[in-house]
């Protein structure tokens, strides 16, 4: 596929490669040759940045043999062999070697692009202390800066303050650093991140002990957070001398503190690990986080001390793959561990918080309305979980069953089971008859008897059940709780002000609703309730998804919310990428379209069933993101602007006004279509 859709240029990303090849005691023309040929496989799968290990040209264990002279010539040998070949390869790469400028040796990292010496980067901190002896042998870069090196006869930037970037593909601006430089308190590519590196490289030589590979994989995240960046790390692997150390070879990818890939550790052939990090993402981390920028004022920006040294890429807009797992589901983990820590917070974080406005308001119950649907059972279940934190009867939790025109037998069947197993107070009010004299107050067709089932017609029954639960509450000395969830909110899926929009307090307002979906399901597994309550649970589960405002068709076929609105599963994977990334629409489809185009590759969430499972092609995709971002952007921020208080639950953000996201009510999506269509074949 030709479209510039499909190449990962198109869409801030940059593709990453650690590589590990096989070293050798000091033997510079096998180091060369490894190294060329790592690069060939890394030029044939499009990569556009490969990292080798520390000292890797020179070889790192050969204590002093550093300091002989035929070593150093040897080293300049091998440079000048990896620079020749990487005349006719496409990614840029960065090697190890230890090169002698006026009178001292040091231990460098070279970028070279494309037959050119971009640059050499001294280590700045020199570990000398347990096995390392590096002093003995190197001088420290620190200061070194505004400087040149003569490298082969060619005078050649070097310094500490060099960022590398490329003029032809934004994003595409890195830094690097040698091993120690990341264990020290104060890590050179935190400058090099102020001054505008997005990747942030480390070649390291790094000797294995037991638990070392932790920390450095903590190290990695921790900086590529910290830093807000991406850090691709290589470190020396088999081959190196063992004569008092030995080598793992571990390389690891991080971005903005995940890890998207890690290399096989104490592999026998040589390896690369390869991954494209999201360069665009980084950036628009960096723009929301305001103490970043607050950061490079306090360093006396860094931007101001670092020479960019530019370079040209010729990048190609082709289909290359993606080479970085995308989640279906964001704000739910396909590990099982980390999906049930996430699902233990989220719902601990909805309890605490409904149990302190409890307190706060100083309510002796609980007024909500359950349906049977996904919504209020949630709510209704954190409810109960509040009760017993704070030491109170259920029965002072009032539920409701307000059947309307096209209440379905099952789904209040399940309302009415449910709160029997939860043993709270139970009543059922039918709102028919006011329905109907409040549709014949207003002349609506259909009190007399036209089946006009228009907005009206369904607000009307929306409405009357929020009123009735408010003058109950006020009735019952309670709050009203708030049943609407994330994802409703973003889509403006709700009937405002006097509907299920309002509320005392939105308890489920932060959690999305394929989130809900496997926090009730972690609720089973964990036996937060008794058998009976999980029985009703999995049966609530397992029903379509229905407002239930509109009689069943002909068919018998019930309204589908999913079929008005789209899939819940594509629309919080938008919501996720609008909200906490700001990405452009085409970039969304692009990872949308690799996420859920082929149902049988990649991850899914352990307990997903498998009739759940399924594929969305680029047509599908785009036709249901442009319905998302007309409601989003030009439909349903005034419903927003005027949301009841309710938690914050994901790091992927919350709609509250007064929270993560701020947007005028009367705004316009046509920037946003126009760019799905003119990008997204």
């Amino acid at each position: 596929m030709t479209h510039p859709f499909y190449a990962i240029h198109s869409h801030g990303l940059i593709r990453v490669a650690a590589a590990t090849p096989r070293a050798s005691v000091g033997d510079t023309g096998a180091n060369a040759e490894a190294t060329i040929a790592l690069a060939r496989e890394a030029d044939a799968k499009g990569v556009d940045l490969v990292v080798f290990p520390e000292l890797n040209l020179t070889s790192y264990a050969i204590d002093d043999l550093h300091l002989q002279t035929a070593q150093q010539r040897a080293t300049l040998a091998a440079i000048a062999t990896v620079v020749e070949a990487s005349a006719t390869l496409r990614p840029v790469l960065l090697v190890g070697a230890a090169l002698v400028r006026n009178g001292r040796l040091y231990n460098c990292a070279l970028a070279f692009a494309r037959g050119r010496v971009l640059g050499v980067v001294p280590k700045t901190f020199l570990p000398n202390y347990r096995e390392f002896y590096e002093k003995r042998w190197f001088a420290s870069g620190a200061g070194m800066t505004g400087l040149t090196i003569d490298l082969n006869g060619e005078d050649v930037p070097f310094g500490t303050d060099l960022i590398f970037a490329a003029r032809d593909l934004p994003g595409f601006v890195f830094h690097a650093e040698i091993c120690e430089d990341y264990w020290a308190p104060t890590p050179p590519s935190t400058a090099g991140a102020l001054a505008g590196a997005l990747i942030c490289c480390n070649l390291s030589a790094s000797n294995i002990v037991i638990g070392k590979a932790r920390d450095r994989a903590m190290l990695a995240a921790a900086q590529s957070a910290r830093a807000v960046c991406a850090y691709v790390y290589s470190a020396a692997g088999p081959g190196e001398s063992t004569t008092e150390v030995a080598w793992d070879g571990q390389g690891l990818i991080h971005e903005l503190g995940e890890q998207i890939a890690e290399s096989e550790r104490f592999a026998t052939e040589p390896e690369l690990v390869v991954a494209d990090v999201d360069c665009e993402r980084i950036m628009q981390e960096r723009l929301r986080t305001g103490t970043f920028n607050d950061a490079a004022i306090f360093a006396g920006n860094p931007e101001t001390r670092f020479r960019r040294i530019a370079f040209d890429h010729a990048p190609v807009l082709a289909d290359s793959g993606l080479e970085r797992a995308i989640r279906r589901f964001p704000f739910v983990p396909n590990d099982p561990a980390r999906r049930d820590d996430d699902c233990y917070e989220a719902f601990n974080i909805q309890v605490e918080a409904l149990s302190k406005r409890l307190v706060s308001a100083h309510a002796e119950t609980i007024v909500i309305g359950v349906s049977g649907g996904l919504d209020s059972t949630h709510a209704l279940i954190v409810a109960a979980k509040a009760m017993d934190r704070l030491g109170r009867l259920r029965t002072n939790i009032l539920g409701f069953t307000m059947p309307g025109f096209a209440t379905g037998e099952g789904t209040k069947a399940n309302a009415w089971a449910l709160m029997r197993a939860l043993g709270i107070t139970a009543e059922e009010i039918d709102i028919r008859p006011a329905a109907t004299r409040m549709l014949e107050d207003i002349g609506h067709p259909f009190s007399e008897g036209e089946p006009v089932y228009d907005i009206t017609f369904e607000n009307v029954q929306a409405g009357l059940r929020t009123d009735y639960l408010f003058r109950l509450a006020n009735q019952r000395r309670g709050i009203v709780l708030g049943t609407g969830d994330l994802s409703e909110m973003a889509l403006g899926w709700c009937t405002y002000g006097v509907g299920d929009q309002m509320s005392h307090y939105a308890v489920n307002s932060g959690v999305p609703k394929t989130l809900i979906q496997f926090l009730i399901r972690w609720c089973i597994r964990t036996d937060q309730y008794d058998a009976a309550t999980d029985a009703i649970l999995s049966t609530i589960l397992a029903q379509e998804i229905s407002p239930e405002l509109v009689p069943a068709g002909a068919d018998g076929a019930l309204q589908s919310t999913e079929s008005m609105i789209g899939p819940y599963a594509l629309n919080d994977f938008f919501a996720h990428y609008v909200i906490r990334h700001g990405l452009a629409p085409s970039k969304i489809a692009f990872l949308a379209w690799h996420a859920w185009r082929d149902a049988n590759v990649g991850a899914w969430p352990e307990d997903l069933p498998a009739d759940a499972r399924v594929a969305y092609d680029l047509p599908t995709i785009r036709y249901w993101l442009e319905k998302f971002l007309y409601r989003f952007f030009t439909t349903s921020q005034f419903k927003r602007s005027a949301m009841p208080n309710g938690p914050k639950v994901s790091a992927g953000g919350a709609l509250s006004p007064r929270g993560d996201w701020r947007a005028p009510s009367d705004g316009i999506a046509t920037a946003w279509i126009e760019e799905l269509r003119s990008s997204v074949p």
